[in-house]
């Protein structure tokens, strides 16, 4: 099998082969977050390594393609009829074994695992399923936002600023300097893929060469470092919907990371976080605030304006001995959503004066012998 290569799947990931799922997904995402593209710009060895780490957890993560794995370093000449496509291709004591393969899409779902290597390793934006090619749509990006208290109660609009891999404008994408021509890469002889494994068990994934493109450059693009891709800043316009909370998601379909070859691309998924307010807190769709007001209004009664979350101001009216902590509803004043709009509750907190003087003290004793209180 043309470049194909042994590894030690558990050697790669730093973990024995009787470690457990959770010890082989913590090694996993330790070391992808070490060697990712991003972290090491410009950095062919890092990449490499990057891509074997996706390799190794790709397989030891699912228990299947784990079992298949294990029996094929026991056994490395046996037929375990792994894979998708077939190919027939002789073996030591057989007289025609089937040797298959995976590729990442094989993966299936397994918590988006699948799109995740396919966005990260299918660069040239195909993917090739039962001897085909497909075209990859751009990547998912995920984005956590925070919004103001009355912004997610009202709605209303904001501009993000969100890091995006894109096209290289120097090279557009091709990852050749302004002049130079792309060949044929002799890597992979044009296919953009590579193959490696052992035995029964291969695995395929785009050529680390070519980055999938097939070609090479004869100079590389000194803006990108010949990947044809660049981080960048970018702005968007974002309407955010009434009544959005922690937690809250918003899908913008088109808004996240380019394709190749003219391929659609990926979505914005945009997680709300909303910041505390100094007055209202919210409850479901119900607004809760506390209004303080002084001892002559809750004795003798009295009408008092309370702000809305809308920004208005409603009138309130409180009966002659109001105790603090009485609370009052004020309906239809909540957050709107879905058609449904919640109420306000607004809970009273009477405040006392920490000082009187020698006239307000007098008749405050007066006050407390007619009514016989004590003091």
């Amino acid at each position: 099998m043309a470049g194909t290569t042994t590894k030690d799947y558990y050697q790669v990931l730093g973990v024995s082969d009787s470690a457990s799922a959770d010890d082989i997904k913590k090694s996993y995402r330790k070391l992808a977050k070490k060697y990712h593209p991003d972290a090491n710009p410009n950095n062919p060895q890092s990449s490499e390594r990057f891509k074997e780490v996706g390799e190794a957890y790709s397989v030891l993560s699912d228990d299947q393609k784990r079992k298949q794995y294990d029996a094929m370093r026991k056994n490395p000449f046996a037929n375990f009829g792994y894979g998708r496509g077939a190919a027939t291709a002789g073996g030591p004591g057989a007289g025609g074994a089937t040797q298959q393969g995976f590729h990442f899409e094989d993966l299936g779902d397994l918590g988006g695992l699948g799109d995740i290597f396919s966005s990260i390793f299918d660069r040239g934006g195909k993917r090739r399923r039962g001897g085909g090619a497909q075209t990859q749509r751009g990547r998912d990006v995920e984005y956590l936002v925070e919004i103001p208290f009355e912004t997610a109660a009202r709605g209303g609009k904001i501009t993000i600023t969100v890091p995006m891999t894109d096209d290289c404008h120097v090279c557009s994408g091709t990852g050749a300097a302004p002049g130079s021509r792309l060949q044929i890469c002799s890597e992979c002889k044009g296919s953009g893929t590579v193959t490696f494994g052992q035995g029964g068990f291969a695995v395929s994934r785009p050529c680390p060469a070519c980055l999938g493109r097939g070609q090479v450059p004869s100079q590389r693009c000194t803006n990108c470092g010949g990947t044809g891709q660049v981080r960048e800043q970018r702005q968007i316009m974002l309407s955010v919907p009434a009544g959005v909370d922690n937690g809250s998601k918003l899908r913008l379909s088109g808004q996240g990371e380019k394709a190749a070859s003219g391929a659609p691309a990926g979505d914005l998924l945009v997680t709300f976080k909303v910041l505390p307010h100094h007055f209202f807190k919210r409850d479901g769709l119900d607004i809760h605030c506390t209004v303080p007001v002084n001892i002559a209004q809750a004795m003798l009664g009295s009408r008092i304006r309370v702000r809305t979350v809308d920004g208005r101001k409603v009138a309130l009216r409180l009966p002659a001995g109001t105790q603090t902590g009485t609370r009052f509803r004020i309906a239809g004043q909540g957050v709107e959503k879905g058609g449904r709009r919640g109420d306000q509750y607004v809970q009273v907190r009477i405040e006392v004066p920490e000082t009187l003087n020698d006239e307000q003290q007098r008749l405050l004793r007066e006050f407390a012998t007619a009514s016989n209180l004590k003091y």
